[in-house]
């Protein structure tokens, strides 16, 4: 299976913003873009260069794949599907990312990054509608509930969840029962309160050349 090895920090500082992949970090004065908001590389000091119209559009399809921690193949198909959609293409593009069931973990507050959530799901800690998962890209359908282990109380990994998700934003499509800790999808994830850290139209301009 594929991996971004290239550091996390650099990623963030190659797109000139946070894009939150190491969880408290980011938010502290330790994060590389407080420290040396810059490029990386040799020639980093001298700012972020000025981009074409392609330049943007390849920046704005980056980070979608750092942010989502997906690869070319996995993100080209996802337009694919997208572009074939009766629906609007970037909202069809945008519920497909949003829908993985390793985003999902994360936006309800159950792992504090993407990829604590992928290596999660993956350990077969992970169980929708009551059967185990252990795809990361599973996509999730309206009615799915997502719940964990019976013993997952017992790991130190979830042994502060409870508090961990108390203050944990809600969406409109995801309902938590924190009781239950249990996560069922009510909808879809819409334009209008998609707060993305990129601009899905660049990303969709990108591919339809």
């Amino acid at each position: 299976m594929g991996r971004m090895l290239s550091a996390k920090c650099k990623q963030c500082r190659r797109e000139g913003q946070k894009l939150f992949l190491k969880a408290e970090r980011c938010n502290s004065p330790k994060c590389a873009m407080v420290k040396r908001n810059f490029p990386p590389g040799a020639h980093g000091a001298k700012g972020y260069p000025r981009l074409s119209g392609y330049g943007q559009q390849l920046r704005e399809k980056q980070k979608v794949k750092r942010v989502y921690r997906i690869l070319e193949t996995p993100l080209a198909n996802y337009f694919l599907k997208a572009s074939k959609s009766k629906a609007n293409t970037e909202e069809a593009l945008l519920q497909l990312l949003e829908m993985r069931l390793d985003n999902v973990f994360y936006r309800m507050g159950f792992a504090k990054s993407r990829d604590l959530s992928r290596q999660i799901i993956s350990h077969n800690h992970i169980f929708v509608n009551n059967k185990k998962v252990n795809i990361p890209s599973y996509q999730l359908r309206v009615g799915d509930i997502i719940s964990l282990g019976a013993d997952a109380g017992k790991k130190k990994l979830f042994s502060n969840l409870k508090e961990q998700i108390k203050n944990k934003e809600s969406l409109s499509w995801l309902h938590l029962d924190p009781d239950k800790l249990e996560i069922k999808v009510t909808g879809k994830p819409t334009l209008a309160e998609n707060k993305a850290e990129f601009d899905l139209k660049l990303v969709i301009e990108f591919y339809s050349k």
